[in-house]
């Protein structure tokens, strides 16, 4: 059995947690990879923000000659390659994973790389099932990241078919003529608008009467009016059954109309994703997971077992990527400074959707200012009333603030249009650091006509006291 200082298992942002300053610990990673084979450097490189991203520019590109036409310009998509855009993708990001697999297992003296599932058999002791067997290994200190798989719903006849995830889609051999999307969060909405633009027919199923149902209400009902424009959408259905037959998939659904039977030459399933925990056995090392198996920690990412701290989406209500690397870094210093810890900040935490259009959201929502019984103000600004949208010709874009009335402390921002996520950022800023509207405002010069005057403008919107 052999012992280490420290085990980390999971090789996305745990992986940056072993720099130059652990040359003189022992250190083992234990890495499961993710589908059939394994994919060093965890979700986000892999299978989740970096290639949708790469996929999402793409879809944007192929996007153009609708954008061109009402601007007098016009253009033809002349045809897809799909091969050539997905290795594309995947020659860069699986060069990069495997450069890191390579560097963990070769390059580090002091950190032993372990391929395939752990389970924890005792406090701070985990055997994993290698390729050579099952192997135990004990540590002084223990790390999860071991992050999130996709959710499968319950519906009959699922499991037995072909379907696909975030995991594999990217990775089609053929593009389809025609998709299914179940799921209306923020995965089913990149996706559907990559594999629309590149040609394929799709249509999304929601059980809700909305897409993005956790962003501010008017950015949800804005982007499911845009949404069934683009797609053919389904929403407020139940799925009863699928099946497989020659030509695809067929879905079984009751709605606000009755049963009816959607068909398509694939099938995505992209509702949502659960914690890798229960893959651990957790408890076994008095490690607490919430009901929804994420695993429970403290400030400092201390979990409940002594010397375990746990980061990233298997345990954060933020499963995003910046968040992750945020928090390693919180246990980075907390393991080589003990006797000093830092505490993770999750005061102000932004994130953004790569559809179409693009989304940016910080803060409360309106409806979570009201449930809350916050005293707030609010302002919207269209896209079309500054000057930059006007080059643009954009009609469906806002930016919506909440702030304190008094203080002018801004609670809340929220961007659908184009660009969103890069908009944004000058509202992350002022509330991170407590810049109030007013002094954001007029105490700066703002580039005309850029689009951030669409900032500038709603902040000068807001009705204060």
């Amino acid at each position: 059995m052999r012992h280490f200082d420290l085990v980390i298992i999971g090789s996305g942002s745990g992986n940056s947690i072993p720099d130059e300053r652990f040359d003189d610990w022992n250190v083992a990673i234990v890495d499961k990879g993710i589908g059939p084979d394994s994919a060093y450097g965890g979700t986000c490189l892999n299978v989740g923000c970096i290639p949708t991203k790469m996929f999402v520019h793409t879809a944007d590109v192929a996007g153009a000659p609708v954008e061109g036409e009402r601007l007098g310009v016009d253009l033809e998509l002349q045809r897809v390659r799909w091969p050539d855009i997905r290795d594309r993708i995947f020659g860069r990001i699986d060069a990069i994973s495997s450069g890191g697999r390579h560097y963990r297992m070769f390059d580090n003296e002091n950190v032993t790389l372990f391929e395939g599932v752990a389970r924890f058999t005792g406090q701070r002791e985990l055997t994993v099932d290698t390729a050579h067997g099952p192997e135990t290994i004990t540590a002084d200190r223990v790390v999860i990241a071991a992050g999130t798989r996709p959710l499968a719903p319950a519906v009959p006849g699922l499991d037995e078919i072909d379907y696909h995830t975030s995991d594999s889609v990217m990775r089609l051999a053929e593009l389809p003529s025609s998709m299914i999307v179940m799921g209306t969060g923020f995965i089913g909405a990149e996706l559907a608008h990559v594999f629309a633009a590149l040609g394929v027919q799709v249509t999304m199923i929601g059980r809700s009467g909305r897409l993005l149902r956790g962003e501010d209400e008017a950015v949800s009902e804005r982007i499911t009016e845009l949404a069934a424009r683009q797609w053919d959408l389904r929403l407020n259905r139940k799925a009863t059954s699928v099946e497989r037959d020659a030509d695809g998939v067929l879905l079984h659904l009751e709605g606000p109309e009755g049963a009816e039977v959607v068909a398509a030459e694939q099938l995505l399933i992209a509702v949502g994703r659960t914690p890798n925990s229960d893959l651990l056995d957790v408890q076994q090392a008095g490690v607490t997971t919430d009901p929804d198996g994420k695993v429970v920690v403290d400030a400092q990412q201390r979990t409940s077992a002594d010397g375990v701290w746990a980061l990233g989406d298997v345990s954060s209500a933020y499963e995003l990527k910046h968040v992750a690397n945020h928090e390693e870094r919180v246990v980075q210093h907390n393991l080589l400074h003990p006797d000093d810890p830092v505490e993770s900040d999750h005061r102000v935490v932004p994130h953004a959707v790569f559809t179409s259009p693009q989304i940016a959201s910080v803060g409360l929502t309106e409806q979570q200012a009201r449930d809350r019984g916050i005293e707030y103000v609010t302002a919207t600004q269209d896209y079309g009333g500054i000057a930059y949208g006007w080059a643009m010709e954009d009609t469906t874009g806002f930016a919506k603030l909440l702030a304190d009335p008094d203080t002018g402390q801004l609670l809340g921002a929220h961007i659908i249009g184009p660009q969103a996520p890069t908009v944004v950022q000058p509202l992350i800023q002022a509330m991170q650091f407590g810049l109030d509207a007013r002094a954001m405002a007029r105490g700066q010069y703002w580039i005309h006509p850029a689009m951030p005057e669409l900032v500038e403008n709603a902040l000068l919107n807001l009705p204060l006291r």
